[in-house]
């Protein structure tokens, strides 16, 4: 329960002169789809190009935060539904520092994509969704989870015996079956250029 003795504290250094001082806009960038459709590889490509042209980032993988401010949540609906809005919490503030934030988690629920696109706001949510086939990821399963949980060794694994809900409206989609890492990247420089969020 929320106490009632807080009060927000007005900064005065605020996001709009962050972005006057980084010259470019802050902006969250939630790459979603299945594992092993690429958000990870294609979000980190990305934040190396941006960091190139003198950007200001950060990428927030699923993997790594459930190492660290996640780690006590498990895979259930309740478990994911919390690991989104810590995350959608985070990428706040991250937004508000001046930071692009890129976002690299299944998310496969769609309550709980738009629940994080009200939080963060029309403008400032760029929801990216990298589309590749089951059979596709399957032959990307690195980690072998996939084999793992067709085995029933895992539980609840998205796109086995947990379903995962596409986006209907996507400010992008990343055809990854088809497209090179090179191309998608592009295709989203491309688009942070013509929205004016960098020069």
């Amino acid at each position: 329960m929320q106490s009632s003795n807080i009060i927000y504290h007005q900064a005065t250094v605020t996001r709009k002169r962050r972005n006057k001082l980084n010259n470019h806009r802050s902006i969250v960038l939630w790459f979603t789809g299945l594992s092993g459709s690429g958000k990870s590889t294609l979000a980190h490509a990305l934040e190396e190009k941006l960091f190139q042209k003198g950007c200001r980032t950060y990428v927030l993988d699923g993997d790594n935060v459930r190492h660290g401010l996640n780690f006590n949540l498990d895979f259930s609906k309740a478990g994911r539904t919390e690991n989104i809005r810590r995350i959608s919490e985070v990428s706040k503030l991250m937004l508000e520092s001046g930071l692009i934030v890129m976002t690299a988690f299944i998310s496969p629920i769609t309550k709980d994509r738009n629940t994080a696109r009200k939080l963060i706001s029309g403008d400032d949510f760029i929801e990216i969704y990298c589309k590749a086939s089951l059979e596709t990821c399957e032959t990307r399963d690195v980690k072998g989870l996939y084999k793992l949980a067709r085995a029933g060794e895992i539980k609840n694994y998205t796109g086995i015996d947990s379903s995962y809900e596409p986006p209907e409206n996507p400010e992008l989609i990343i055809d990854t079956d088809n497209q090179s890492l090179g191309e998608s990247v592009s295709t989203i420089l491309s688009f942070l250029e013509l929205n004016g969020v960098i020069n």
